[in-house]
């Protein structure tokens, strides 16, 4: 009989690059699997096979009314079961690094290393608003370009590299435009996206956290919550990187990110 988490969990979609020690990577809000693709190649040549995800309402993965972290973190046990992956490293970024912290916390033994990209696991409140009206007032009825989605999108968001981004995830069904995520659920759960991450144990694993220099989003009061959860965590600071470290920095986050694989015991 199926537990409950198994029928919970959904088959999610993922891109392989390479072959070698299993690296799983996990894509922030409103991202996908590819926007990870020039780091999955790069790491795919350094004797990893690569795994980029794309989490539940994300991607080319289902479309479900049931988003938590909890969740999340089944479907990646799910995913590893069905590519018959005892066991794995795992790197995140923001709600991605999440996702992993939440794996990591619940599967320990499936977990070798984790890598958290630009985020703690505190409550973060929703600070979203302004792309959720911007893409609410995307008209996929009417609208048939996608510069005529960038030309809305620039009426909320003046940063052409944020909105850029967000058109990665428009495509062509049938004869429509259609989201790639599930704006309706992630409208719907945005306050789940900003969750606590806690548990009443601790996970040993090797970890590393990862902060961009200009981000905000890992801060001093962060690191006594992130060592009670992950003892053996280490800290990196991204230079010259915001919050998206992958765009900002490719070649630091690479060769990081290698090293602390390749050269971590694993204990």
């Amino acid at each position: 009989m199926q537990s409950s988490e198994n029928k919970m969990a959904l088959s999610l979609h993922f891109r392989k690059y390479g072959d070698g020690t299993p690296l799983l990577v996990l894509h922030g809000l409103f991202g996908l699997a590819d926007n990870w693709q020039t780091f999955a190649k790069q790491m795919a040549e350094s004797g990893f096979a690569v795994y980029a995800l794309d989490l539940r309402n994300h991607g080319s993965s289902p479309h479900t009314d049931e988003f938590n972290y909890s969740l999340m973190a089944s479907d990646i046990k799910h995913f590893m079961q069905e590519q018959q992956l005892k066991s794995a490293s795992v790197l995140g970024h923001s709600m991605g690094g999440k996702t992993a912290m939440q794996f990591a916390l619940s599967y320990p033994d499936m977990t070798d290393k984790l890598i958290v990209v630009d985020i703690a696991p505190r409550y973060y409140p929703p600070h979203h608003q302004t792309i959720f009206k911007a893409l609410n007032a995307v008209d996929l009825d009417t609208v048939n370009t996608r510069s005529e989605a960038d030309k809305i999108l620039a009426g909320y968001i003046d940063d052409l590299g944020t909105r850029q981004f967000l058109l990665k995830n428009l495509f062509w069904k049938g004869d429509k435009l259609q989201w790639r995520f599930n704006l309706y659920s992630l409208n719907n759960h945005i306050e789940s996206v900003g969750e606590e991450i806690d548990a009443d144990s601790n996970a040993d694993m090797p970890t590393l956290f990862i902060k961009g220099e200009k981000s905000n989003y890992i801060q001093q009061n962060d690191y006594q919550d992130i060592l009670r959860l992950f003892p053996h965590a280490t800290f990196a600071t991204a230079p010259s990187a915001g919050h998206w470290v992958h765009a900002d920095n490719p070649q630091w986050i690479f060769e990081t990110v290698k090293n602390f694989l390749q050269n971590t015991n694993s204990g």
